[in-house]
């Protein structure tokens, strides 16, 4: 068992964008980061460049270990996003209801009772259109001055209801260079340390705009170094996903 668990937990982190792919796309610098609490993960991220389509996606299923790694995922929102993209569909109520319809479908298959909160972004020409409810999206301005975007109105948690085109919405965001954004689950502010304090949003942002003068990599590197001194010898109970994108 302990062996499968482990060829699963690598199979997973291989199916994460490689830094290749990311150094690939023009005009960005993009760094991702993510560390499951348990043998399987249950958060999701990806990136995807497709004929200069630029998706970036992010989310976090309910719970965490190796049920959630099932029902998630990457397997399952993967394959959709990346078979919808190539579809060439662009109405973003249609793509995230259709995410939402399959998952919605498998969870009741399996007898779960899964769900999963999920962002899409769609990035191109400066600007960056954002559909899905997930954690807040920072959207970081060039001086490092940081804009809170909450997500609660642009969706619904995704495998809940079949149909959840009516709460779809999308907020538009212009960026100019050096301005970026800043995607995370719910492990980094509600990482606690041994005193059972935890991390927060304001120490999250203040980490995050002390390093954004810095590369993406670097930003990322910064944020996860902190985060661990901060959480020191106690056990870390989430996933921790961290996705950092920077116009160059």
């Amino acid at each position: 068992m302990s062996a499968e668990l482990d060829v699963t937990r690598q199979l997973q982190q291989k199916m994460l964008p490689r830094p290749e792919e990311l150094q690939a796309i023009p005009g960005l610098e993009i760094a991702g980061f993510m560390e499951p609490a348990d043998e399987i993960g249950g958060d999701y991220y990806d990136v995807l460049n497709h004929e200069g389509h630029i998706k970036i996606g992010i989310g976090d299923v309910t719970g965490h270990g190796l049920e959630a790694g099932m029902v998630m995922v990457m397997v399952m929102v993967q394959t959709a996003v990346r078979t919808l993209l190539v579809n060439d569909e662009t109405d973003y109520v249609k793509f995230l209801n259709t995410i939402n319809r399959m998952i919605h479908d498998n969870v009741a298959r399996m007898q779960t009772d899964k769900n999963l909160s999920l962002s899409l972004l769609d990035y191109a020409d400066g600007v960056l259109r954002i559909s899905g409810q997930h954690e807040e999206i920072l959207i970081v301005r060039g001086t490092g001055k940081i804009e809170r975007l909450d997500t609660i109105d642009l969706g619904f948690p995704v495998g809940l209801e079949l149909d959840i085109s009516d709460f779809i919405t999308q907020a538009e965001v212009a960026l100019n260079p050096g301005d970026g954004v800043v995607l995370y689950t719910d492990g980094i502010p509600e990482a606690a340390n041994m005193a059972g304090d935890l991390y927060g949003m304001d120490r999250f942002c203040e980490v995050v705009s002390q390093h954004w003068q810095e590369s993406a990599e670097e930003i990322r590197s910064g944020v996860i170094q902190h985060l661990r001194e901060f959480i020191g010898e106690q056990k870390v109970f989430d996933d921790i996903t961290l996705v950092v994108m920077k116009q160059r």
